[in-house]
């Protein structure tokens, strides 16, 4: 008979203690997983066809048994045991992270939480106030300038209605002034020497020789003072004789030359008040360009040469000068018509203009804003006779042709 071995039936303890490892296995997700390097318990084998990891294969960190196949490694990721990391590859140094790492910060710099990095909201701005409204400035001292303009006007006036020798006396003096300012800031700028007591001594004289002389006379004491430049500069070496000698021809003509035919307006019969509408036209071309323009000045004249002049200001100046031009020629000039006036102010208005642009170019030039500072809210003397210098030419031949000489 033969030996049976004793084997619990079926559905005997043997049967209870398999179906309660079923229903403790894998199948319930709220159980922990069997760790790698640990034995399965009975009923948590894996699949079929499953490998086990690597810690768990023949062969992981030791060379495999001599005669038996290599383990199968398809991405090559095994090395012998106590195999070293070959030299050609590079090695992390201290203190720097391997390629595709990222870096860390510093310890102890709080962290932002994953909400805050993932989707960062957006600050709101903050209202920003309104910026100020910027006034418009004059660009110079108002009270100064009128105060200095208002005496001027006083001596002027003064010298004028009372003897016409002093008025002459002034105009000599403010040119010797110009032509200080003016070879002074040659010098200080270019290096342009052009001799300053030839240009003073010919500048007054060709003033005088005008009131006295007429044109004739100021035209021989221009070719005189100009004659005297050349001979003056011969005293010094021969550096630079030529540049010296053109500035001071060139400032001969432009101060005391232009300023002889307000001493020619003088001669007349009714010299003072024609040197006074002369004078009248000229202010208030300036005096409406700058009202207007500051006020309602949007497009630039000239921005290269005189950046604050607009084409509205240019427009105030020729209105204000025509309708000044028209009384003064109806009411202070003997045989004078107020047609007359009107071209008389339109081409005040122009010469005054360009006068201005003129001197604006020479100061560009020279890299300065003010020829000099002798009257405070105006600058230097050159600075007020801008204009007053090219328009005195131009006044006196109107006049003459309009009314006569004398």
């Amino acid at each position: 008979m033969p030996i049976v071995p004793d084997v619990p039936a079926y559905g005997g303890d043997q049967d209870d203690t398999r179906r309660a490892a079923r229903l403790s296995g894998p199948l319930f997700r709220d159980e922990p997983q069997p760790q790698h390097g640990i034995p399965p318990q009975y009923g948590t084998e894996p699949p079929y066809g499953a490998q086990p990891p690597y810690e768990q294969q023949p062969g992981y960190g030791a060379p495999h048994p001599p005669g038996e196949p290599a383990p199968y490694d398809p991405y090559g990721t095994r090395s012998p045991a106590g195999a070293q990391p070959s030299y050609e590859q590079p090695q992390p140094q201290y203190g720097q992270q391997p390629y595709g790492a990222q870096p860390q910060p510093p310890y102890g710099t709080p962290q932002p939480s994953p909400s805050q990095s993932q989707n960062p909201e957006p600050m709101p701005d903050a209202p920003q106030p309104p910026p100020a409204p910027q006034k418009k400035s004059a660009g110079r001292d108002l009270s100064a300038a009128i105060g200095v303009g208002v005496g001027l006007g006083v001596v002027i006036i003064a010298s004028l209605f009372i003897v016409k020798a002093v008025f002459v006396g002034v105009i000599a003096v403010a040119v010797v002034v110009g032509l200080w300012e003016l070879t002074s800031r040659l010098q200080e700028r270019r290096q342009i020497k052009a001799p300053l007591v030839p240009l003073a001594v010919g500048g007054a004289a060709m003033v005088v020789a005008g009131y006295v002389r007429g044109a004739e006379g100021a035209w021989v004491a221009m070719a005189l003072t100009a004659l005297a430049v050349l001979v003056w500069r011969m005293t010094e070496p021969p550096e630079g004789y030529l540049k010296d000698v053109t500035a001071g021809v060139f400032a001969a003509f432009y101060v005391p030359f232009l300023a002889t035919f307000v001493a020619l307006l003088l001669t007349a019969d009714d010299g003072p008040w024609r040197v006074l509408t002369f004078l009248l036209l000229t202010v208030v071309s300036d005096t409406g360009a700058y009202a207007v323009g500051w006020r309602f000045g949007k497009h630039k004249l000239a921005p290269r040469i005189s950046p604050g002049k607009t084409r509205e200001g240019l427009f105030g100046a020729v209105l204000f000068s025509m309708v000044v031009g028209a009384l003064c020629m109806q009411f202070m000039i003997d045989r004078g018509v107020w047609w007359q006036g009107l071209l008389l102010g339109l081409a005040v208005a122009a010469s005054a203009t360009l006068g201005d642009l003129g001197e604006s170019m020479i100061k560009r030039d020279l890299g300065i804003k003010d020829m000099g500072t002798l009257l405070p809210g105006h600058g230097g003397i050159m600075d007020r006779l801008d204009s007053l210098l090219p328009t005195a030419p131009v006044v006196w031949l109107l006049l003459v042709l309009f009314v006569g000489s004398t």
